[in-house]
């Protein structure tokens, strides 16, 4: 009998090296793989100056996260709130002393490091949340004052985000926040009149808007209109994608990226410049192994005997799943252009980093997946 099925066990450290997902690890590094593939290909068959850098990350996000998953659960949830508010600082200091770039104060300098906040917020968040969910029992979910608390835990973070600006963190951390809610047992109805409510509010929001966000939104809707100014990133996005055809042009062969008529090929618009050069084939590949990732993810948090667990394996997986969603609905032109990085191939060093730490947190709770955590965070026999 392997030591999960017994009730409440908790695995010594032989244990928990045997009981790493190796399957999920592979899937993650084939993900990567492709990135640094493509990332050599933008540089122009080049590992400098993006695909060698994202190697060394990639290795050194690796050995954090095995670090992560071998480290008890129940110390994750009492370091939730802890790692929350070094995120919540963090941001108030980028609004403070913050470095400004493509338009955007997203970053700030700890001496050699060039950190990006939100993106660590986006994993404390659903910690965050995850450990709040815990304390509370189904009936005290379905009360509204009840959810008070856990929307002012994203309301400041998202206020912090927009400011800098960047909506398409905000909105992931939005989108998070409501997938938890609804793990959590909220009502359908309730989710029903925040969609209204958010809705009613979409005018009043727009004239708050930036001049460029505001263009990105009207381009959206009408992409020919400036096809040479704000339109000019997504309509050269489709001549890509679609070029590429099935099959490709061939690797190091994609005309419109190598031309540099395609933005931003390194970074958020990576996965137009890699179905160009492999197709809507090599496109799709890229697609099933994200799903294979996702399915991961969602298996170790349904097998979690601790609802913390559940919800945190759960809710990163989501998180995961909204980068992917965004990114490629982005570039194909069915949702306005927000910025958001495709995980593991765009290059980026604090991205990679949190995601690769989030997913130590759900081998982590795979690992300790008969664990029995009480409402108040203590161990059950």
């Amino acid at each position: 009998m392997s030591f999960g099925a017994e009730r409440g066990h908790t695995p010594d450290f032989a244990e928990k090296l045997r009981s790493i997902n190796w399957g999920l690890i592979f899937l993650l590094s084939a993900i990567a793989g492709i990135g640094f593939m493509v990332l050599y290909s933008a540089a122009n068959a080049s590992f400098d100056p993006w695909a060698s850098k994202s190697m060394i990350r990639y290795a050194i996000s690796l050995a954090l996260l095995l670090g992560v998953a071998i480290v008890d659960i129940r110390f994750w949830l009492k370091a939730a709130y802890p790692i929350y508010v070094v995120g919540l600082v963090l941001l108030v200091a980028v609004d403070l002393h913050g470095r400004t770039g493509l338009g955007a104060q997203r970053w700030i300098e700890l001496g050699p490091l060039s950190l990006q906040p939100s993106e660590l917020m986006k994993i404390g968040l659903v910690m965050v949340l995850a450990r709040y969910f815990n304390t509370r029992t189904v009936e005290e979910v379905g009360r509204p004052l009840h959810l008070l608390y856990p929307l002012l835990l994203l309301l400041v973070p998202a206020a912090l985000v927009m400011k800098q600006p960047d909506l398409g963190t905000a909105m992931m951390l939005v989108m998070s926040t409501g997938g938890i809610f609804f793990l959590a047992g909220v009502r359908l109805w309730k989710f029903a009149i925040a969609i209204a409510a958010g809705a009613g509010l979409v005018p009043i929001a727009f004239g708050f808007m930036r001049d460029y966000q505001k263009k990105r939104i009207l381009t959206f809707l009408n992409p020919e209109n400036d096809s040479l100014g704000a339109g000019y990133h997504i309509t050269q996005s489709k001549i890509a994608l679609g070029s590429g055809g099935m099959w490709g042009k061939g690797y190091l062969q994609g005309t419109q990226s190598h031309l540099n008529f395609l933005p931003e090929k390194h970074t958020d618009f990576i996965f137009t410049m890699f179905a160009e050069e492999f197709g809507m084939a090599g496109g799709c590949v890229l697609l099933a192994l994200y799903a294979l990732v996702v399915a991961y993810g969602c298996a170790i948090g349904l097998r979690s005997r601790n609802h913390f667990g559940r919800m945190l394996a759960l809710g990163i997986t989501l998180n995961f799943f909204l980068y992917v969603f965004i990114n490629t609905a982005m570039v194909m032109g069915l949702i306005p252009v927000v910025g958001v990085p495709l995980p593991l191939i765009s290059y980026g060093g604090t991205a990679m980093l949190t995601l690769m730490f989030g997913f130590g947190l759900v081998i982590s709770v795979y690992i300790h997946r008969d664990v029995r955590i009480n409402r108040r965070g203590e161990s059950e026999s």
